[in-house]
């Protein structure tokens, strides 16, 4: 508990820069989905796990929750020497991380928490070209993000469309929408539908046991509901006689 504290007191220095003004879209997402966590999955480990881990969680976990084979899970979603009961931890020295981005990438096992699906939904669809910026990116909800486009292969790198206002003799430039480069792998429906299910993945890993959690919610509700009829019940009855 003290190391979680820890990373949270870390990453909280990241968490100052909101959203501003920026409408976020809202992810609409479903942890009975299977389909789309497992998607999710695959998409963090190839794309994410280089440069973030989720290390709360452990392999084994994630693949006998999300129904994925074992030999599944390490043959094709591990791709560091760990073990299949391990953390999930990745191999990049946090000295090199502050060294390429500025700052360390922080673990990304609570971010779903810490910043609510739909602002990470938002992000991931809001990277736009800027030769201005070290990794040629910028992004409308995390402006000046030290952190590359990860997903441009499968999106390409838009072009912010502006709209400028005047206001008392200052013009102002705000970002109204973004036009494709068509470079990317996916169409903007594909690509919104991959985002969504890596968003999902990361919302089943603040917490895991959610859907559990909630199940045993309304099993706990009926069973203080019949307590109370039963203790009514026998409250009148003891009281009977005294009336």
């Amino acid at each position: 508990m003290k190391k979680l504290m820890i990373a949270l007191l870390a990453l909280l220095p990241t968490l100052v820069f909101a959203a501003g003004n920026v409408q976020l879209d809202k992810a609409n997402y479903d942890l009975t989905d299977k389909a789309s966590l497992q998607s999710g999955a695959k998409l963090f480990m190839n794309y994410c796990m280089a440069c973030h881990s989720t290390a709360h969680q452990r392999y084994q976990r994630v693949a006998n929750d999300l129904d994925i084979p074992e030999d599944l899970m390490v043959n094709n979603l591990m791709f560091t020497d760990s073990k299949i009961g391990d953390l999930m931890k990745n191999n990049m020295d946090p000295a090199d991380g502050g060294k390429w981005f500025g700052v360390v990438p922080p673990d990304l096992t609570l971010v779903a928490r810490l910043r609510g699906p739909d602002w990470i939904y938002t992000y991931l669809r809001t990277f736009y070209a800027d030769p201005t910026r070290p990794f040629g990116v910028n992004n409308q909800v995390f402006p000046l993000v030290g952190m590359p486009h990860v997903l441009e292969e499968l999106q390409g790198v838009p072009t912010a469309i502006y709209e400028t206002t005047e206001h008392n003799g200052v013009e102002h430039k705000a970002i109204v929408g973004f036009e494709s480069n068509g470079q990317g792998e996916m169409s903007s429906d594909e690509y919104d539908k991959a985002v969504l299910n890596l968003v999902n993945f990361l919302v089943y890993a603040g917490e895991p046991n959610k859907l559990e959690r909630q199940a045993l919610g309304f099993w706990v509700i009926g069973f203080l509901v019949i307590l109370f009829i039963l203790s009514y019940l026998l409250k009148k009855e003891y009281w009977r006689d005294i009336h």
